[in-house]
């Protein structure tokens, strides 16, 4: 997408470097985010330690302490799904979440050092940090819904995982900051102000496929939350006829207990992927409609597009037993890069609008 010349961007360059920085870092925690559910990583810290918390564990006695406390705290996980694990493999998934708190750590102080030291410095303008102040609220609430995630699995004797209902709140804020950042970094980048933009006929189809793509993401989330993927691994089909039977066998009351209900995961998996085919087709319609005025910016929609189809089959064809790590991983990611491409193409069309006037 060409700059309008309708605007000048008169954010400093260093404020707009920093919040790409910050939108890249988001992005690389929704990844690490997701190999962490996906190696089973998230309860095995046991603590919510913001700052002692920095330092893993530097010995021996340490790491049997670590190790101990996660049998204990996650013990039908433990029980069920890692009661051979041994210390080795424990530092594997201590890891993956160690290290996705860590990132966390990094994110929030690239973004509250440089936000303050570019106030002082009077290169943000209120309706940036406004903006801002938005993302930094959103990212405080993220890092707190995170542990209130990881604590849904821990001293529950039912549970080997955490609530998949928490994993989604989780997923959707993450969403929705990454959204925000991105919108507020196109805003900067190209000159313009989100009040500058007065509604356009084109709004209604933007929010409605809006919708419709959040929506897909939250079913994602109770995909992954309720490991609804590991079963009626079929394509291209929606679902297999044992499946489709299981969709009239449900107890609409037996809907929070999904790891011994598998009718729920049916109709998750179910619903997944039949907004999956809706979605394709509404994203198709925008393509034709934009392709003329915004050919860039339609062909990475529909790029990024294909390759999210095409990684959600391959994760479930191929999750026999457990969730394909590759492609769980960038099927989660990618997702966020589609976000993105949305967001850009609502963007130019919206810029476009405001050129005309």
């Amino acid at each position: 997408m060409k700059q309008s010349t309708s605007f000048s961007s008169s954010i400093q360059k260093p404020v707009r470097i920093w919040l790409l920085l910050g939108l890249v870092m988001v992005l690389g925690q929704i990844f690490i985010g997701g190999v962490t559910r996906l190696t089973d990583s998230g309860l095995s810290i046991t603590e919510w330690e913001v700052v002692s918390g920095v330092l893993p564990p530097l010995n021996a006695t340490q790491w049997d302490e670590a190790f101990g406390a996660y049998k204990v705290a996650a013990s039908r996980q433990h029980e069920v799904l890692h009661a051979t694990m041994s210390l080795a493999e424990f530092k594997w998934i201590y890891f993956w979440e160690y290290f996705h708190r860590l990132w966390a750590r990094c994110i929030g102080l690239v973004f509250i050092i440089p936000f303050v030291w570019f106030l002082i410095k009077g290169w943000i303008p209120g309706w940036l940090s406004k903006r801002l102040g938005w993302v930094i609220l959103l990212a405080a609430a993220q890092a707190i819904m995170g542990w209130i995630m990881v604590k849904s699995g821990l001293n529950d004797d039912t549970r080997t995982w955490v609530s998949a209902y928490k994993l989604v709140y989780h997923l959707s804020l993450a969403t929705i900051l990454l959204g925000i950042l991105y919108n507020t970094y196109l805003h900067a980048q190209y000159g313009s102000q989100p009040k500058d933009f007065g509604r356009t006929k084109d709004d209604k189809v933007f929010y409605l496929s809006g919708g419709l793509l959040l929506t897909q993401i939250v079913l994602g989330g109770f995909m992954a939350g309720m490991r609804a993927g590991l079963i009626h691994n079929v394509w291209p089909v929606v679902l297999d006829i044992e499946g489709f039977l299981q969709l009239f066998s449900y107890d609409a009351a037996n809907w929070t207990n999904y790891e011994a209900n598998i009718a729920v995961k049916a109709w998750v998996q179910a619903a997944h992927r039949s907004t999956a085919i809706v979605l394709v087709i509404v994203f198709v319609y925008l393509a034709k409609r934009y392709v003329k005025d915004h050919s860039s910016s339609v062909k990475a929609l529909t790029l990024f597009l294909g390759i999210q189809y095409g990684l959600g089959v391959l994760t479930l064809v191929y999750a026999v037993g457990s969730i394909p790590l590759l492609y769980g991983s960038l099927h989660q990611l990618v997702a966020m890069g589609l976000v993105m491409c949305f967001l850009h193409l609502h963007y130019a069309v919206r810029l476009m609008h405001h050129s005309r006037l």
